[in-house]
């Protein structure tokens, strides 16, 4: 697929082969100065490249915007070959007068590209159903028959030059030739005629905006048809009907097209008057790419609740909605705008939803739709974060509840007896027996202030780091246990919040096979591989249906390891034991 940068330089590429193929065939058809006339089909040629150009630009995907430019260049480069003809009359060489010719043929496809397929795939760039494709082949056909025609008839048939057709043919061919051309010129308008009919029935059957824009591109293909028989009817005449033919033939298209955008929004394209200097404003509607490249430097910078509120008033100002709401699961609900009217427009996103109240000029279109479920992968994500965040918030509260309650009933109170056991020595001048005892319940209270920072942070692992803080830890328990380790990773530190988010998954997953599944042995497994630092618990206990337990603080950690970019999974079964596996990501 075509790159952006790519895109736009190549829609300039075009629209600047149009603009001054025509300007110089106009120039070198009169010389200067250029009559009116010569100033008029300049000024002319430049609306259809204009917005061609604007539409690829911006909507590179939308192949409307590539058509537009294709059937400008064919006007352009047209003109350019009849300014070449003009210039090889007065007795250039040959090969000019050949090349003026293949490029003043142009003029064939441009009519058939501005007669059936601008109208056909309008506004959208596709076709209007697919019964439409036998329609499209044809004219197809037609104009390629038309454009051999012209392009190998014999002056007798077809003047493309003033010094004659240098690639004509004559003889027995020549009858053949002719009547390619004629066949593929009348087929070419009767498909024309066709899709004038189908506007006016889509017309019809359309409502809102839609319609009105439709209306345009009716009147645009109708006053080009107009044109056209106009010119051809007063083709030897200078009189102001053949003016008029020219104008309508090459202006009205350009000019529906101009007034679909910038009056109904046909390309999301909204005009403005900026400041006392009265500057226009196109204001064209960002696409999900450029929505997210500008809210980009913000979301990394705002917290998961600020990033819903940017998220939700972008989608707001994407869709020109009077408001937007985004709703997590658990009916937190982030408002962009003033909330007045029911929404009309509703999509899921990921764990949560997004919704759109009314639009703030005409109803929301399939173009909205498409956006907003576009824009709905970013929110769900963003949704994801803040539903991460809101668990880990939790977990982390609940943690710190748990210290101050095991310090409040524990430690403190230990502390409290031995004051008071001190206090009473002191005034009754304590014997040994007493002392003894005292430094039994200090050493009890160390050893349980100990017991205590092991759950917070233990030192070992700050000291010796992972391998040696799992090794101290499954020391201690009451079951037969086994730690393997890596060799790489026992000689390797990493950043605390994944030596201590690791650390933690194995406490959790000991604490819970010693006291839930009864387990007799268990195997703890520490391995680097693929980028990943990854850690396995197993136990030979009773085991559980993943499918129905409750698993908070396993839970708890699963969010944790997923903040770091991780993941943790268990496998277990009832009567089979479980394993706790869980990885997070390392860099070198």
């Amino acid at each position: 697929m075509i790159s952006p940068t790519s895109a736009r330089f190549l829609a300039a590429s075009m629209a600047a082969v149009a603009v001054l193929g025509a300007a110089a065939g106009a120039a070198m058809e009169t010389g200067f100065p250029m009559p009116p006339g010569q100033w008029a089909f300049t000024a002319l040629a430049l609306l259809l490249p204009a917005l061609g150009w604007l539409v690829a630009d911006r909507r590179p995907g939308n192949l409307y915007g590539w058509l537009l430019l294709a059937t400008a260049d064919c006007l352009g480069l047209g003109a350019l070959g009849v300014g070449l003809l003009i210039v090889s009359d007065s007795g250039r060489p040959v090969p000019v007068t050949v090349l003026g010719v293949l490029l003043a043929s142009l003029f064939v496809p441009f009519y058939g590209l501005s007669w059936v397929f601008v109208p056909l795939f309008f506004p959208d760039g596709r076709l209007p159903s697919r019964r439409w494709r036998v329609a499209a082949w044809t004219a197809g056909v037609a104009i390629t028959m038309h454009w051999l025609g012209v392009l190998l008839a014999s002056d007798e048939v077809y003047v493309i030059s003033p010094i004659g057709g240098p690639l004509g043919i004559t003889g027995p061919g020549e009858l053949v030739v002719a009547g390619l051309g004629g066949l593929g010129q009348l087929a070419t308008f009767a498909v024309a005629l066709v899709v004038l009919g189908s506007l006016v029935a889509r017309t019809r059957r359309s409502t809102g905006a839609e319609r009105r824009q439709l209306r345009w591109m009716t009147a645009g293909l109708a006053g080009t048809l107009g044109g056209f028989l106009l010119t051809s009817v007063f083709l030897i005449v200078d009189s102001a009907a053949l003016w008029l033919g020219l104008v309508t033939l090459l202006g009205a298209m350009p000019a529906a097209i101009a007034a679909a955008v910038f009056r109904h929004n046909l390309l999301d394209i909204r005009v403005g008057i900026r400041g006392s200097r009265f500057f226009l404003v196109f204001d064209l509607r960002p696409t999900v790419d450029e929505l997210l490249s500008e809210l980009a430097p913000g979301l990394e910078e705002a917290e998961p609740g600020e990033q819903l509120g940017r998220l939700a008033g972008a989608v707001r100002t994407a869709l020109d909605a009077r408001w937007a709401a985004v709703t997590l699961a658990d009916g937190t609900r982030v408002v962009a705008g003033s909330e007045e009217g029911a929404a009309e427009l509703t999509v899921p996103a990921g764990q949560g939803r997004i919704a759109c109240g009314p639009k703030g000029a005409g109803r929301f279109t399939g173009d909205d739709r498409r956006l907003l479920r576009a824009l709905a992968v970013p929110v769900g994500l963003a949704i994801q974060s803040a539903g991460l965040a809101a668990r880990l918030v939790n977990a982390q509260e609940a943690e710190r509840r748990r210290i101050e309650r095991n310090i409040h009933d524990g430690v403190q109170q230990e502390i409290v007896a031995l004051i008071a056991g001190l206090e009473l020595a002191r005034a009754t001048g304590g014997d040994s027996a007493m002392l003894a005892l005292l430094r039994d319940q200090a050493r009890q209270t160390l050893d349980d202030l100990r017991e205590l920072a092991a759950g917070i942070h233990p030192s070992v692992l700050s000291q010796g780091g992972l391998a040696e803080a799992l090794e101290e830890r499954c020391s201690r328990l009451p079951v037969a246990s086994t730690v393997h380790v890596d060799p790489e990773v026992r000689v390797r530190r990493f950043p605390d919040e994944v030596e201590g988010a690791v650390y933690f998954t194995v406490s959790e997953a000991v604490a819970n096979a010693l006291k839930h599944a009864r387990a007799s042995a268990l195997d703890v497994r520490l391995a680097l591989a693929g980028g990943r630092l990854q850690v396995e618990v197993a136990d030979d206990g009773a085991g559980f249906d993943p499918a129905t337990a409750v698993r908070r603080g396993l839970v708890a950690l699963a969010d944790r390891m997923a903040a770091l970019g991780g993941g943790l999974d268990v496998v277990s079964g009832e009567g089979k034991g479980t394993r706790v596996r869980a990885w997070v990501p390392v860099h070198d």
